[in-house]
């Protein structure tokens, strides 16, 4: 059939775009679809099945550049389950094959990364292969040597003399966008996303490339042993792993039945976004090596494990246009005006491009074909542009010189890679607009019921201007507004009355000062106690403040020092805003001058706790290790920032200790 002949081509060209070239054309979920389409196929005409169909092994042919290996145990793929009845009837059919024996399982998360097999020969690393095609990988083992999670000598007892440990190499969001931002600084190309900048990593031919990107690595299960008694279950096997030193994902979890499976599966999607990792769904093995020895294998993959999959969270779609929209600090941002597509479970029609060197970057044109990333709450962004579908005289984005929302001329300064409005919002309405949302939002006033659509009216109908004139609103104006009405308004009355009684970093942060988050507000706030001393400071004074260096220093005392601002502030002090003044005491802050870093996940308490406790004791909290460190907080599934802090001989805290220690300087400062 000619419909064969065609996926099998397009299959084996999507292939070595993203295993070959690292240049993947279409999204994972786009590239499945092809492949069930010819595996639903082949089902029904068998007679044409050959053996170089892309059904017939699992992935591509291995880069040249590297040395080939071949697997004494092929390393399969996985088969795709998508909703609970796909599930049962899979085990099912296990349970028959089985005749009926009881089955138990495990769970774990399927990272979003590189499948790599590990050869350890008395208790040393001495072979690192990618999966390659199943059959024959490429031999990686320089480049794997680099990754700090992975132990180059085996730690504990039992180990056997010569075995084979599998496992993904991944790399957290956090550290992808630190790299990033730190690729950006250099001029150097950032990573698309953290599956590809893994991928891409380990095909390096310098090692000394892939010892800078910040990879990481969990191990899921042993390949094969010589020498010793293998386990006789998955979890055990997981547990000797543990045990000599090797990583193993925490998050895995054994399921007694398949009730248990599906709890696991729909837990795992609700913490999805919690994750440090992207993952695409669950994997779900039988427990028993045993059984799964005697389930065996169909063509290109196990019958005792399946991948249940979630949503996709990227697609590809087309670019229809681009508008720009006009922040609180009149940053001007291009928007990309997409064709509706669904990705990680809802349709998207809009997706950010952050700034025109992004663009330029991106080489993006109208019309193009794009790959677009969606990862939870976070906004739609355009990973990549898919340069060989560009259409014919696709025309370019330029900047426009004028506001969009007013009219004024837009600037954009040499040092600076965001063009901005040159007003300001007294003369610019998105400006006000989103100062005011700013201003209500739940981490700065928090005033319940000022929601967008109801700001947009209050800002077109010329009722509100600045802040401080949202407390000057009757009642029975604001009944008067498309869909409020007397309870609303009354509920909206209350809510401004109550928001007049906030704390001084509450306020601080509310006012919108260019790059002053909640915590460099907490820190202003703890640092100088009242609002006078605030903005009476100069430049210089207020780098002495924690987490602020000489950019923000400016953008605070610029903002004071211009008489529009210091009126808005004076003018809600005079709606009744108040607030206690903050005791100054610089005995409670023992860390002052230290400079910290976090990293991995912490159990007792978020990220962001842990930077406001270390800040209000007067540590600066940074995203990178540096010989400037004075201490490094590792968490699980701590990667290359213990591994450089370690380098430094930074002195380096677990959470256990970070805690105790915590508790004791809030009990006794100083």
């Amino acid at each position: 059939m000619d419909r064969i002949e065609q996926l099998r081509g397009l299959i084996h060209h999507h292939n070595h775009r993203y295993h070959v070239l690292d240049a993947p054309e279409i999204a994972d979920g786009e590239f499945d679809a092809l492949f069930d389409e010819l595996v639903e196929l082949e089902k029904r005409h068998p007679e044409l099945v050959t053996g170089d169909s892309p059904t017939q092994r699992v992935g591509s042919e291995p880069l040249g550049e590297f040395a080939s290996v071949t697997h004494p145990v092929a390393m399969l793929s996985l088969d795709k389950v998508s909703a609970g009845d796909e599930l049962s009837d899979w085990v099912a059919r296990l349970s028959a094959r089985l005749d009926g024996e009881p089955m138990a399982f495990t769970c774990e998360p399927k990272i979003d990364g590189v499948a790599v097999a590990l050869t350890y020969d008395a208790g040393r690393l001495a072979l690192a292969a990618t999966r390659g095609d199943g059959q024959t990988g490429e031999d990686i083992t320089a480049n794997v040597r680099t990754i700090g999670a992975v132990p180059l000598r085996l730690t504990g007892r039992g180990f056997p003399p010569r075995f084979e440990v599998r496992g993904e190499v991944y790399m957290t969001r956090d550290d992808m966008e630190a790299f990033n931002e730190r690729a950006r600084a250099a001029g150097e190309k950032p990573l698309v996303n953290p599956r590809n900048g893994a991928a891409g990593s380990l095909r390096q031919l310098d090692p000394r490339i892939t010892a800078g990107r910040p990879l990481n690595m969990y191990c899921y299960s042993l390949g094969w042993v010589e020498g010793a008694r293998p386990p006789e279950t998955q979890m055990e096997a997981l547990e000797r792993l543990g045990a000599w030193g090797l990583r193993t994902n925490p998050a895995v979890e054994p399921a007694d039945g398949l009730e248990a499976c599906r709890r696991y599966v729909d837990a795992l999607a609700e913490r999805r976004q919690a994750l440090a990792y992207d993952i695409d769904g669950a994997v779900i093995k039988v427990d028993s090596l045993d059984q799964q020895r005697r389930l065996g294998a169909v063509t290109r993959k196990p019958r005792w494990a399946v991948a249940y999959k979630y949503p996709a969270e990227e697609a590809t779609t087309r670019v229809l246009a681009v508008e720009f929209q006009v922040g609180r600090t009149g940053a001007i941002t291009p928007v990309a005006k997409l064709e509706p597509v669904f990705v990680g479970g809802v349709t998207v029609s809009n997706a950010t491009l952050h700034n025109m060197d992004e663009i330029a970057r991106l080489d993006l044109r109208i019309g193009d074909a794009v790959m677009v990333r969606r990862a939870g709450d976070v906004i739609p962004q355009v990973a990549s542009v898919i340069a060989g579908r560009r259409p014919e005289q696709a025309p370019g984005v330029d900047l426009p010189e004028a506001c969009p929302a007013c009219g004024s001329a837009i600037v954009r300064p040499e040092e600076e890679a965001v063009a901005r409005c040159s007003a300001g919002p007294a003369v610019c309405p998105a400006q006000r607009k989103e100062g005011l949302m700013h201003y209500a939002s739940r981490l700065a006033m928090d005033i319940e019921g000022l929601g967008e659509k109801l700001i947009d009216q209050l800002v077109e109908k010329e009722m509100v201007a600045a802040p401080a004139d949202l407390f000057a609103l009757e009642q029975e104006e604001l009944a008067g507004l498309e869909r409020m009405g007397e309870i609303s308004a009354r509920n909206l009355r209350h809510a401004l009355e109550s928001s007049k009684e906030t704390t001084l970093a509450r306020f601080i942060y509310a006012l919108g000062i260019r790059e002053v988050g909640e915590a460099t507000a907490r820190n202003l706030a703890e640092h100088f106690g009242k609002l006078e001393a605030l903005r009476d400071a100069d430049a210089e004074t207020l780098e002495a403040v924690p987490d602020v260096g000489p950019v923000v220093a400016a953008n605070i005392a610029g903002y004071f020092d211009d008489a529009a601002n210091s009126q808005a502030v004076d003018a809600l002090v005079e709606a009744g805003v108040h607030w206690p003044d903050v005791e100054v005491d610089k005995d409670a802050r023992p860390l002052e001058g230290e400079t910290w870093v976090l990293t991995g996940s912490l159990e007792s308490m978020t990220r962001n706790e842990a930077k406001a406790r270390l800040a209000a004791l007067g540590a600066r909290v940074a995203g990178s290790v540096s010989a400037k460190t004075s201490r490094l907080v590792a968490g699980e599934r701590a990667g290359s920032k213990l591994a450089k802090a370690r380098s430094l001989d930074v002195p380096v805290m677990d959470e256990t200790e970070f805690a105790a220690f915590l508790e004791l300087l809030e009990e006794k400062p100083g």
